[in-house]
């Protein structure tokens, strides 16, 4: 390990020159940042060179201390080590995507008799079977189990047969119109049918029906007759699928500034099945890095279509669909087109990217207008919501690139004011949320919207300036709708065409931060309500 009182005393001397996993960690021994190289001492120095690095990996290098290296044999042993340890620490300063899409399970319960349901997380509560990428054959294929095996699909076991028993879809165990043996037996044959076994499956039901024939039994052999021809169609029809299946995954990235906007769009049986759009910090490697990141949680599609190189040669290039190979256990090509069907899908996908971008260039206008330093793509507005003098509320929303974010909205119940006092109750909350923020040391947005006049801006403003924070401010005022701005002397306050894109961007979040927090006041109302009603109650 390498240890560096200040990252100007780095030595690229020190590093080896073999591929590997490099660690860079703090004084506190955390780790930062884990990234793969196949060749440690070049990747490694190209942090600590002088030049211009984006202010996320400006940030990274002030606060290395320490730098730990893991030496490997190749390239791919290093991408997967990698990997491995991104799961493991979550570094701060590695792209970390969550799981963007949960894909579903047919799932039987561990109950005395067991149901079948969908589920979108293994449970130890459950057995489970799949996941299964296309909703279609899912529930294609979980209809015919209920069908054939004849499987309890109700929550709560009833003291009357249900509808499914009547039209032969159950065998009711509820009142038990079957055995406890019976009825694990049909679980049992369902199992070995969702374990892909059609084949064992469909001989075992042939045996049925022929047994049945013989006994007579005619009813019973033309119910086997059809779950087997039902199994057929099926299976035959999933084969064709399977000729015709076209897994691919386009993904384009676009630099805007220090961000890079990132489009994924899938393709399933050439099928488009939708898109997925992310915003991330530029950092060096950055599409590589995402790539990663995106199918360290994400199905991996048999070939990945990309609008440029996210490798540096061909060897790079090799490993990376190695790396990919080894966690899909089949073959993954990476491929960055230059004609024929494959770039126009690209295009297609750059087409979505850019028409994405354009609601960044309702965010262009607002800062030229506005007279803002920086590209407000990160937005909060407050507003403060009443009935008398009780029930004081607050509520805050964030639109993060002119789109509701809503993980990050937050409700305030007004602590220190006492009475109906609207300037002092938004003084209250917006201290409350910055001085959180920068106590955590978290970032702040780049433009707050206060949904009031020039009092309720004001209070914003002092607020503010009594946490020495210089956050561009504006309200809007419910009559006429005029702009506030407590910090444009020349201007403090103007009028925006009610129709323009500006306009109705900042009334959608006015509107969406109103509704927010008159749900909050109601939903305190109705509390008290039931409350003092359970109390005259007891």
């Amino acid at each position: 390990m390498i240890h560096l009182n200040d990252p100007k005393e780095f030595k690229a001397i020190e590093v080896p020159v073999n591929p590997g996993v490099y660690l860079f960690k703090n004084d506190e021994k955390e780790i930062l940042y884990v990234g793969k190289a196949k060749n440690l001492r070049s990747r490694v120095k190209s942090y600590f060179a002088n030049i211009d690095h984006p202010p996320k990996t400006r940030q990274l290098v002030s606060k290395i201390r320490n730098i730990d290296f893991i030496i490997v044999n190749n390239e791919v042993e290093a991408l997967l080590l990698e990997n491995k340890l991104i799961k493991q620490h979550t570094p701060k300063y590695n792209i970390n995507l969550k799981d963007s899409k949960t894909y579903a399970y047919i799932s039987l319960t561990r109950e005395n008799y067991p149901r079948i349901l969908t589920s979108r997380k293994v449970s130890p509560k459950l057995e489970s079977f799949g996941p299964y990428t296309e909703g279609y054959t899912r529930q294609d294929l979980q209809r015919l189990v209920t069908k054939v095996f004849k499987l309890r699909t109700c929550k709560t076991m009833h003291k009357r047969a249900c509808l499914n028993y009547h039209i032969g879809n159950c065998t009711a165990p509820c009142v038990k119109k079957i055995t406890k043996e019976q009825y694990d037996e049909q679980v049992k044959n369902a199992k070995i049918f969702l374990e892909g076994k059609f084949d064992a499956t469909m001989q075992e039901l042939e045996t049925q029906m022929q047994q049945a024939a013989v006994d007579q039994k005619f009813e019973r052999a033309m119910e086997l007759r059809d779950q087997i021809a039902s199994i057929r169609l099926l299976t035959q029809r999933q084969i064709v699928d399977n000729e015709k299946r076209f897994d691919q995954d386009i993904m384009v990235f676009c630099q805007e500034g220090d961000k890079i906007h990132v489009i994924q769009m899938g393709l399933h049986k050439g099928v488009l099945l939708g898109k997925k759009e992310f915003t991330v910090d530029r950092q060096p490697m950055v599409e590589q890095e995402f790539l990663k990141a995106f199918y360290a949680v994400n199905q991996i599609p048999r070939e990945i279509l990309l609008n440029k190189p996210c490798w540096q040669d061909t060897e790079e290039k090799k490993a990376l669909e190695e790396f990919l190979h080894a966690k899909k256990l089949s073959p993954v090509m990476l491929t960055a087109p230059k004609r024929g069907n494959k770039l126009d899908l690209v295009q297609l996908a750059e087409k979505n990217l850019q028409a994405s971008l354009t609601g960044n260039n309702v965010l262009v206008d607002l800062q030229k207008i506005l007279c803002l330093p920086k590209l407000p793509r990160v937005i909060e507005c407050f507003d403060i919501s009443n009935l008398g003098q009780e029930h004081i509320v607050a509520g805050m929303v964030r639109f993060t690139d002119a789109k509701p974010d809503k993980k990050n909205y937050r409700k305030f119940k007004i602590k220190t004011v006492i009475g109906q006092n609207d300037f002092a109750s938004m003084h209250e909350v917006v201290t409350r949320r910055y001085k959180r923020l920068k106590d955590e040391e978290a970032a702040m947005p780049d433009l707050i919207i206060i949904d009031g006049g020039p009092g309720q801006v004001h209070a914003a403003q002092t607020a503010l300036d009594t946490l020495n924070l210089k956050i561009s401010i504006i309200g809007i005022a419910k009559e006429n709708e005029e702009i506030h701005q407590p910090n444009n002397k020349q201007a403090p306050t103007i009028q925006l065409d009610k129709n323009s894109r500006m306009m109705l961007l900042i009334r959608q979040i006015r509107d969406a931060t109103h509704d927010f927090s008159v749900n909050y006041n109601r939903k305190r109302r109705e509390i008290q309500i039931r409350d003092e009603f359970t109390k005259k109650s007891l």
